[in-house]
């Protein structure tokens, strides 16, 4: 399947849907946590159990991306969005089949594996073309994109509460929802795949920059950068300190002020999972498109720093207020967000667009990480202080304090990132790596 080029006159700005079209189909992992309280009670698991799919899925998310990228950038998009559709929508079926026969194996096998194959293939699709359609703001252009799989659960969780509503929140019930999932997305997700195309020239804009602008660095030469590790840590304690939440958002705030006289029901928990969505999804574009204007590096250190606070703020009110539990969780997402829409062009700025995808491919075995570490944290803390006899915030008091260790630590990996040393450049966008003794040269 060749990638589709653009033909004379094609406007950029129809590539941006074509994105958000599949984005906003995967973003559906975010709205995970509204199926683990009826998993539970339908199938008897555990919080840590019922988190095994989502943290299966995040990462076989950064594994395929780690590996396809290669893939993704030498077949096009549209291959890439079609691996997408095919597996992403497979595992909806395949967890469909796994609830109908409440056999739990297949929902992790469906969602977690096969359908995290397909979040890991989809993602990072449209990120490589984007930033070579939009190489006079590329934040803005992975921010529109990314800014879609932040807000999948806006739509994904009050509709997914409203299946469970009207099928039923047992096994049979769920199952539906699955297959109703599956299929829907798999016509959505078509749109992007009919849409998507590559620009005919380096200068998409006419008196614009070319999209090969600055130093170059192949995918295998960024690797043995001590900036590419940098940036590897600076995800990972982002995302740590922001999924732990997400994954555990609906349980968490019905716990946390479980104790108080302004308790939390399903419906209102279901809605404070739609509101971290619109955060995130807000952040992804808003924080994004501002490095633009202030650079990477200070943009991180916004994220990392003041999130640090928020966990703080978190932390010491505990359930004193629930104004600031919501108003902190959601400056938390919105960085959360805004960091995986930055960090595209954080890596167009260090490592060039000749292979910009597969290194953030390779990045994204960071968000695999992060993705066992945070609802791991969360989810095991909670249990053992619920064995331990506590209750209502006590249950996640540790963890927040966790989370600010693991923010501070990203911060200082950001503070270390320099530019990459000339002999880690190859000669022309267009060549094969350049042998060992030219690369020893400054570009």
């Amino acid at each position: 399947m060749s990638p589709p080029v653009a033909p004379s006159g094609w406007s950029r700005w129809l590539v941006p849907p074509a994105a958000l079209s599949v984005h906003l189909s995967i973003g559906q992992a975010y709205a995970w946590s509204v199926f683990k309280p009826p998993l539970e009670s339908a199938l008897g698991l555990s919080g840590t159990q019922s988190a095994l799919p989502f943290q299966l899925g995040i990462v076989m998310l950064g594994l395929s991306a780690a590996f396809g990228g290669t893939l993704v950038e030498r077949n096009g998009p549209r291959w890439a969005m079609t691996v997408a559709l095919i597996c992403f929508s497979s595992g909806f079926l395949l967890s469909a089949l796994g609830a109908a026969t409440e056999q739990y194996w297949l929902i992790v096998l469906g969602y977690g594996f096969v359908g995290g194959i397909g979040l890991g293939i989809g993602y990072i699709s449209p990120v490589s073309t984007l930033i070579k359609w939009f190489p006079d703001r590329p934040g803005m252009a992975t921010g529109i994109a990314i800014m879609g799989f932040g807000g999948g659960a806006l739509i994904a969780s009050p509709w997914s509460a409203q299946m469970l509503e009207s099928f039923g929140a047992d096994s049979s019930g769920i199952a539906l929802a699955f297959l109703v999932h599956g299929l829907s997305y798999a016509v959505f997700m078509l749109l992007g795949v009919l849409l998507v195309r590559v620009p005919r020239t380096e200068k998409p804009v006419g008196d614009g920059p070319s999209a090969f602008d600055g130093p170059q660095v192949s995918a295998r030469n960024a690797v043995r950068t001590p900036q590419f590790w940098c940036l590897w840590i600076v995800l990972c304690m982002n995302v740590t300190a922001g999924i732990g939440i997400l994954e555990k958002a609906a349980p968490m705030i019905t716990d946390f002020f479980a104790n108080t006289s302004t308790t939390v029901s399903a419906s209102a928990a279901a809605g404070f999972v739609a509101l971290l969505s619109a955060a995130n999804m807000a952040g992804r574009i808003g924080w994004s498109s501002t490095s633009d204007l202030i650079g990477r590096k200070n943009i991180y250190r916004l994220y990392l720093g003041v999130g640090a606070l928020m966990y703080g703020l978190i932390a010491l009110a505990g359930d004193s207020s629930k104004p600031l539990f919501i108003l902190c969780a959601l400056v938390i997402l919105s960085f959360y967000g805004g960091g995986f829409a930055t960090i595209p062009a954080y890596l167009k700025d260090l490592f060039g667009t000749y292979q910009v995808g597969a290194i953030h491919g390779r990045l994204l075995t960071a968000w695999s990480t992060a993705g066992v570490l945070g609802p791991l944290i969360v989810n095991w803390i909670a249990d053992r202080q619920e064995e331990a006899g506590k209750d209502g915030s006590s249950l996640y008091t540790m963890s927040l304090f966790i989370m600010i260790g693991l923010l501070a630590v990203g911060f200082v990996a950001n503070e270390l990132v320099r530019p990459v040393h000339p002999r880690h450049h190859i000669l022309t966008p267009e060549s094969k790596e350049a042998p060992d003794v030219q690369r020893q040269q400054p570009a």
